[in-house]
């Protein structure tokens, strides 16, 4: 079943007023400093905090009354999940979700707080598919496929509708690539809407399976541990890739570096929390911005959920990065009043102490001296060479320790 505008138009009428008609904002402080007019649309504010949900529901939608009654099942360990359970429960269709062995806790909780029965099989994401298969036939469940499937390509589809409703004026727009489900829907509907327009596709370069394709590359992408898990898949469906050969202008990849300060990026500038497969979007923008200086581009931040733990210390680094976290060493006297001293210098140097640590025996100084570990917070990397400036001219033995590259 090739894929349509009409079809599109038919999942936007379906689905209006049961997802969320997300906006599209100008990324202000990201487009003065790229020179770049850039365009989110925040999926990310979507129910269940990623895009996911319109094609899951367009999906639901159009089942008959005995494939309904029977229940759905889907595998995946993230936005998918949570997108059929959501809408699943909400038109009580029952919903089996399979996920893989190992898959964090809070996924699995997410996914069962919105109704759906969680079972954990296979290691992989393979077994885990072949098992769903096996489940889906043994109990007479649908099966709702992630991304190569001509309904959820269609509810993906939608909001590429609303992105150049909003923003007509849109000259590219990028679109994060995993199975392709996603870019097929938008580019089906954007160069509908507007022939000329770009579409520039974004993936993990891990996981660059579909830009292999596309360049007519026969290796397999490399995989392993990625930021963008979302969009972690090593084999595209024939489906998306047809439609992708032909709306699709071009494919880029990002670095998990690229990723992660992407993420910050937007955490920072614009008080946005994405998750790495909006990152791999931002970051191929921003690895072409001289490209596309003066040009309107759109993004698809598609998603926003980010375990939390990683969020943190993803913004720690990224704040080591700036300058703005730095470990300070000291080589002291072991004398009463050092500590205050230096702690009263930083402070009138307008930066705040984080921690102290005062070594004393695991140390490679005279037993008479110390070595101080201090972190503190500053404005920027000029800020901290100001501190240490004033700090070495009252003659303290100090160097700030690199902690990230």
């Amino acid at each position: 079943m090739d894929i349509t505008f009409a079809d599109i138009e038919k999942a936007q009428k379906a689905i209006k007023g049961q997802i969320i008609r997300t906006p599209t904002v100008r990324a202000t402080r990201l487009s003065l400093r790229t020179g770049v007019n850039i365009f989110l649309k925040l999926e990310n504010l979507q129910h269940t905090a990623s895009f996911k949900a319109r094609g899951a529901l367009n999906c639901l939608l159009n089942l008959d009354d005995d494939q309904k009654k029977r229940g759905v099942v889907a595998s995946s360990a993230g936005n998918h999940a949570q997108g059929v359970a959501f809408h699943a429960t909400r038109l009580g269709i029952p919903s089996t979700i399979v996920m893989p062995k190992g898959t964090a806790f809070n996924k699995v909780q997410r996914t069962e707080e919105f109704g759906a029965k969680v079972i954990l099989a296979g290691a992989n994401y393979d077994e885990t598919q072949g098992f769903t298969h096996r489940l889906a036939e043994e109990e007479g469940f649908t099966f709702v496929h992630p991304f190569d499937d001509p309904y959820v390509i269609a509810g993906q589809g939608t909001l590429g509708v609303e992105m150049l409703e909003d923003r007509p004026e849109l000259d590219k727009i990028v679109v994060p690539i995993g199975g392709g489900g996603l870019i097929s829907g938008v580019a089906t509907a954007v160069k509908h809407m507007n022939p000329d327009i770009e579409v520039i596709g974004a993936q993990a370069e891990l996981y660059d399976a579909v830009r292999r394709h596309y360049d007519a590359n026969t290796d397999h992408p490399t995989g392993g541990p990625t930021l963008a898990e979302g969009i972690a898949v090593k084999r595209p469906a024939e489906r998306t890739l047809k439609i992708i050969r032909q709306f699709v202008n071009r494919i880029e990849t990002a670095s998990e570096e690229d990723i992660e300060d992407a993420i910050f990026n937007l955490l920072s500038s614009e008080k946005l929390v994405a998750e790495g497969a909006a990152g791999a979007g931002l970051a191929a923008i921003l690895n072409n911005k001289n490209e596309f200086k003066g040009q309107n581009i759109g993004l698809v931040l598609c998603g926003g959920n980010i375990d939390s733990r990683l969020l943190s210390t993803l913004i720690l680094r990224g704040m080591l990065r700036e300058g703005r976290i730095t470990r300070l060493r000291f080589e002291i006297d072991d004398t009463p009043g050092q500590l205050a001293d230096i702690s009263r210098l930083i402070g009138e140097a307008g930066a705040n102490v984080i921690e102290v640590i005062h070594q004393r025996l695991m140390q490679a100084v005279p037993l008479k001296k110390a070595e101080l570990d201090i972190v503190i917070e500053a404005r920027d990397t000029d800020h901290v060479k100001d501190i240490l400036a004033q700090l070495r001219d009252k003659g303290f033995k100090v160097n700030q320790m690199n902690e990230v590259a």
